[in-house]
């Protein structure tokens, strides 16, 4: 079978597995032969994705191969050697026809089941900014080892804003610095299908033994068992044994603990017993910093390629909201510009990157504008928009109108009506009363500048 055979083979599993399985479990393997028992062999990155792979799609691809022709009487997945010599002695074997599935155990049986690390994601390539210089700290103090400070370490924040990277990066100098610790970084979803295979195979006291022998306990998604109560049952019971054993665990979301909806109250105190800390969204200049660097990585790949002045500062500037479609765009310009042999200028970038910049002009609302005053300010969202006008809501109020009108494309009557039904004409007073005393009152002019930044990162 030839790798063209293969590669139309995938485009059927795409199909029939959907575009995350396919990405996460297909797309990773690499045909590596098919002998004439009708062995074929696929090398997986750890042991864990072969079993994985192995069990739920192993027969698809077997059923796959057969129909395009090859005799193909079993599927096995091997884990190459680490030196790249040659493969490893494990194999998972995926089930022949008819038969049960087997894995085949070896003398590193073992090695945890954590989800393989992205070598780009380490300490040295994580850009710091204010955004998120405190939880870089943390997470640095943590990968640190010896005695367990911050336990759990929460991480949350939106996409794109670095967990994940530093989460990676926590393992990758973990193992660095004591090469035996028992280090497992895996997504909650992960460990949610480990549950369940235990459950299944009802080998529950195996699974209990595994992930309680850990040193370090790394789940990225938490918010993924929302609502799943026996894998909660089961991460509740990981969770307390791990720290009673003053074993480290590191846990990351998208969202706060208290407010993940879903999630039992006794492992949200568990959750904010340790360190919990925001990634906020990024500012002008550390987008700025990641192109730089990102910059500096891309100069050996494309050496004879030129930049010219103003197009990083533009970049930084247009796309804010998510760090990886930055870093996409960039690639973009830089493959595009190799490709046709040009200077990467700013009308270049203009007409590559049409369809990024027209998605990151991110439009924010009067609802979103309400939402975080009242955060500001500390009062409750149905206070900013009733009809109390006590100063303590009146004075937020007519700066969520000020903000409302310079903000967003919002009529003066539109805005009125998103603040309890109010007239037009008390909308216009708020404004103005807002821009009198801006020019008298720093407070107040700190206050709106500051959500500015908040509404516009």
């Amino acid at each position: 079978m030839t790798n063209e055979t293969w590669g139309q083979i995938q485009d059927e599993l795409l199909k029939s597995v959907g575009r995350n399985n396919y990405v996460n479990w297909i797309e990773p393997l690499e045909f590596s032969g098919l002998d004439d028992s009708g062995v074929a062999t696929f090398l997986v990155p750890t042991q864990f994705m072969g079993n994985w792979v192995s069990r739920n799609f192993g027969e698809q691809i077997r059923h796959q191969l057969s129909a395009a022709g090859e005799r193909v009487v079993r599927v096995e997945f091997t884990v190459p050697n680490p030196r790249g010599d040659k493969p490893a002695a494990a194999k998972i074997a995926s089930k022949p026809a008819g038969k049960a599935i087997r894995s085949v155990k070896t003398a590193k049986d073992d090695e945890l089941p954590g989800a393989p690390l992205d070598q780009r994601f380490t300490f040295d390539t994580f850009v710091v900014g204010k955004p998120n210089e405190l939880a870089h700290a943390a997470a640095r103090r943590v990968a640190e080892g010896g005695t367990v400070t911050f336990n759990p370490l929460f991480l949350y924040g939106g996409v794109g804003l670095g967990k994940t990277h530093l989460m990676h990066a926590i393992a990758w100098e973990l193992q660095k610095k004591s090469p035996d610790l028992r280090v497992v970084y895996l997504s909650a979803e992960q460990f949610m299908y480990r549950f369940v295979q235990a459950l299944r195979d009802k080998d529950m006291i195996a699974f209990k033994q595994l992930f309680r022998s850990v040193d370090v306990l790394m789940i990225d998604d938490v918010q993924f068992i929302a609502g799943k109560d026996a894998t909660q049952e089961e991460f509740f019971h990981t969770f307390n044994a791990l720290v009673d054993q003053n074993k480290q665990i590191i846990v990351s979301s998208d969202r706060a603990p208290t407010e993940i909806s879903g999630i039992e109250d006794r492992i949200v105190s568990r959750l904010q017993s340790g360190l919990v800390v925001d990634l906020h969204p990024t500012n002008y200049e550390l987008r700025l910093g990641i192109l730089q660097q990102k910059i500096e990585q891309y100069s050996e790949q494309f050496p004879n390629l030129v930049i010219s002045d103003g197009v990083l500062e533009f970049l930084a500037h247009r796309i804010s909201t998510n760090v990886r479609v930055l870093e996409g765009a960039l690639m973009r310009l830089f493959a595009f510009g190799a490709l046709v042999g040009r200077e990467i200028t700013l009308e270049l970038t203009q007409d590559c990157l049409a369809d990024i910049l027209r998605a990151s002009d991110r439009k924010i609302t009067v609802e979103e504008i309400q939402r975080k005053v009242s955060e500001h300010f500390n009062i409750r969202l149905s206070d900013l928009i009733g009809p109390k006008r006590v100063r303590t809501f009146a004075r937020p109020r007519q700066m969520a109108m000020y903000l409302s009108k310079q903000l967003t494309s919002r009529s003066l009557p539109e805005i009125g009506r998103r603040f309890g039904g109010r007239d037009h004409t008390t909308v216009m007073h708020g404004v103005r009363k807002i821009e009198e005393l801006m020019q008298k009152d720093s407070q107040i002019a700190d206050d709106l500048e500051l959500l500015r930044r908040a509404l516009e990162a």
